[in-house]
C-alpha cells in the first residue's frame, strides 16, 4: 500500500488522448510518461527531439543496428543522431513495437477508408499521422522537413521470408501500457492514428491515456544502461552533455 501511495505522489498529471488526435509536450530529464491502450488495437506514431537542440533527433536506424533488433521494447533506448540516448523503455507489457513501418499520410487514410473532412465529419474526420505531426512540430517553430522517421508503439509487424510486411492485429490488449524514461528534455510528439498497415477498411483510430511522473535517474546498474555495450556508451555521452 504505501508503494501504491508512493507512485501516487510521484504522478504529476494524467490525460486522454482521443483517437487520431496529436500530442507534444516536453518532457523533462527525470520524469517518465506511460502510455496505456484503453481499448486495446491503439497505434501511436511516436517522434522525438532534443528540445534544447531540436537539430538533435530521434536517429531510428541507429536505434535498432546499436542495439541489434527490429523491434522496440522494455530495456532499449531511442537514440538520437548525435550518439545520446533522448529517452528510454523502462516498462513495457505489450512486448512488441513496431520501427518497420513508418507513418500514415493523407493519400493513404483517403484511399483505404474515403475522404472526410473536418467540414464534413467534425471531430470524427479522417486525419493522418504524417499531417498532424507536421502541424504540431509547427508549434515550435518546426515543420515537414524536421520529421523523420517515426516508432508506432502497441503495433507489431512481422516479415516473411521473401521480405513482405505484415500487420500482426491483437498485439495490444486493453490496458497494455509502455513507459518511456526522459534522459534529457525531450520534445515528445503522439499521433493516435491507426497504423498504415492496419487492414481494417474502417477509419476507428483507438484512445490511449498519459500521464506522466517524476522518476529517479539511472542507476549504474538500469537494466537500459547494461543491455548492451553501445548503451553504457550513450548513457555516458549523454550524461556528458549535462556537465
Amino acid at each position: 500500500m504505501k508503494e501504491d501511495v508512493s507512485m501516487e505522489l510521484n504522478v504529476l498529471c494524467n490525460e486522454v488522448l482521443p483517437g487520431g488526435a496529436t500530442w507534444s509536450h516536453v518532457l523533462k530529464r527525470g520524469t517518465a510518461l506511460r502510455i496505456t491502450d484503453v481499448e486495446g488495437g491503439a497505434n501511436v506514431a511516436a517522434y522525438f527531439l532534443n528540445f534544447e537542440l531540436p537539430s538533435e533527433r530521434f536517429n531510428l536506424p541507429d536505434t535498432l543496428k546499436a542495439q541489434h533488433t527490429a523491434r522496440l521494447t522494455k530495456g532499449h533506448v531511442l537514440y538520437s543522431d548525435m550518439g545520446r540516448i533522448l529517452c528510454s523503455i523502462t516498462e513495457d507489457t505489450v512486448g512488441w513495437h513496431d520501427t518497420l513501418a513508418g507513418m500514415s499520410t493523407a493519400a493513404l487514410v483517403e484511399k483505404k477508408y474515403g475522404q472526410a473532412t473536418y467540414q464534413q465529419a467534425r471531430n470524427d474526420w479522417h486525419q493522418n499521422a504524417r499531417d498532424s505531426l507536421s502541424i504540431e512540430l509547427g508549434k515550435y517553430g518546426l515543420g515537414v522537413r524536421d520529421l523523420h522517421a517515426t516508432v508506432n508503439l502497441f503495433s507489431k509487424v512481422a516479415v516473411d521470408n521473401d521480405g513482405d510486411l505484415h500487420y500482426c492485429p491483437g498485439n495490444s490488449q486493453p490496458g497494455s501500457y509502455v513507459e518511456l524514461r526522459a534522459e534529457m528534455n525531450v520534445l515528445v510528439l503522439l499521433n493516435c492514428c491507426q497504423h498504415p498497415l492496419d487492414p481494417s477498411k474502417t477509419y476507428a483510430p483507438r484512445p490511449v491515456t498519459l500521464s506522466i511522473s517524476r522518476v529517479p535517474a539511472p542507476r549504474i546498474d538500469d537494466p537500459c544502461r547494461v543491455s548492451c555495450r553501445e548503451n553504457a556508451r550513450g548513457f555516458l555521452l549523454t550524461e556528458f552533455y549535462f556537465l
